[in-house]
């Protein structure tokens, strides 16, 4: 019994130590990050999420996007020999480079560091990789640009853009409207090969949170370098 004020202090001890190396450790490496710019002259990033975006945000958790979709690119690690652009302040070449799985699948230009994480309070990085990755999804310019049409038909159902995904449809994120003297502009066109399709003289229409979800979506973007990070790395 003498010895128990030491066996409690030892066991805080080991309690404590743990918690200091992983969370006052981490705060002391990275709470002072701020947003960077590549070169001296060029704009600061990342910047603050906000708006219907922000909004959107809140509607991928709920949906329980994070499941099966990671916003962390990885980093080049020497496993795929790929054609890459490289480019200075005055010109421009191409030379083979060893990029990521992430960056050869088109998922990324570059690999994700703490710095794009600064604004966000609890980075959405991801569980598990059932569908790719959608950390740079917003700077596709074949399915963010110039409309969001891909996104909603996607959400719809899957099939639609994505022959074979096994991500389920979204449907309940619509509804089914009546077409009045003139069709919604929100109105998606939906292939003859799907299966649920609205009746005569109506519509299918995005409902709020799927607008919002898709806001967000087109907001996720890493198409921009960083003082510690170039593309294809």
């Amino acid at each position: 019994m003498k010895n128990l004020p030491v066996l409690y202090c030892g066991i805080l001890f080991m309690l404590i130590a743990p918690w200091c190396g992983l969370i006052l450790g981490s705060n002391v490496q990275l709470g002072s990050l701020q947003p960077g710019a590549a070169q001296d002259g060029d704009p600061l990033y990342p910047k603050i999420t906000g708006g219907l975006a922000a909004q959107g945000r809140e509607v991928y958790t709920e949906m329980g996007c994070v499941y099966c979709h990671t916003q962390q690119p990885r980093p080049a690690s020497a496993e795929i020999l790929q054609l890459q652009t490289v480019k200075t302040n005055t010109t421009s070449r191409t030379e083979l480079a060893y990029v990521s799985p992430d960056i050869a699948r088109g998922w990324a230009k570059r690999g994700a560091v703490p710095r794009d994480y600064i604004y966000q309070d609890h980075p959405l990085l991801g569980m598990f990789r059932n569908g790719p990755d959608l950390a740079d999804i917003g700077s596709n310019v074949a399915l963010s640009m110039p409309t969001s049409i891909w996104h909603y038909q996607h959400l719809y159902d899957p099939q639609i853009t994505s022959k074979g995904s096994m991500m389920p449809p979204f449907r309940f994120l619509f509804k089914m409207q009546k077409i009045g003297d003139h069709p919604s502009p929100m109105a998606i066109t939906l292939p003859d090969s799907e299966p649920i399709r609205p009746a005569p003289s109506y519509e299918v229409v995005p409902t709020d949170r799927a607008i919002a979800l898709v806001a967000y979506l087109r907001s996720l973007n890493q198409d921009y370098e960083l003082p510690e990070v170039k593309f294809s790395q």
